[in-house]
């Protein structure tokens, strides 16, 4: 599991860059795009890559869609109050 979750680490940070290089993103953050059909667009802290429950999420990304996903930035596919309920519980802690 450990080799996993570094595998992923590695990829989500050259998808990382990708996504960073948008105009916007402030430096220690990165853009995801969460839905499960209409995208919208969020800027987290990198910080959040290391926590547990986004890691989670980071890997239904990773069984969904693989690490080249079209839309060229970090996609998530979940609910948006899902990724906001557990954005909120993150900032808080």
């Amino acid at each position: 599991m450990g080799i996993g979750l570094r595998s992923m680490a590695l990829q989500s940070k050259h998808i990382l860059k990708r996504a960073s290089s948008v105009v916007d993103v402030p430096k220690g953050h990165c853009a995801v795009y969460v839905g499960e059909t209409e995208k919208k667009r969020f800027i987290v802290p990198v910080s959040y890559l290391n926590h547990p429950a986004f890691q989670d999420l980071l890997s239904r990304a990773e069984e969904e869609f693989g690490f080249d996903h079209p839309m060229g930035g970090l996609t998530i596919p979940c609910k948006v109050s899902a990724f906001v309920d557990l954005t909120s519980q993150m900032r808080a802690s």
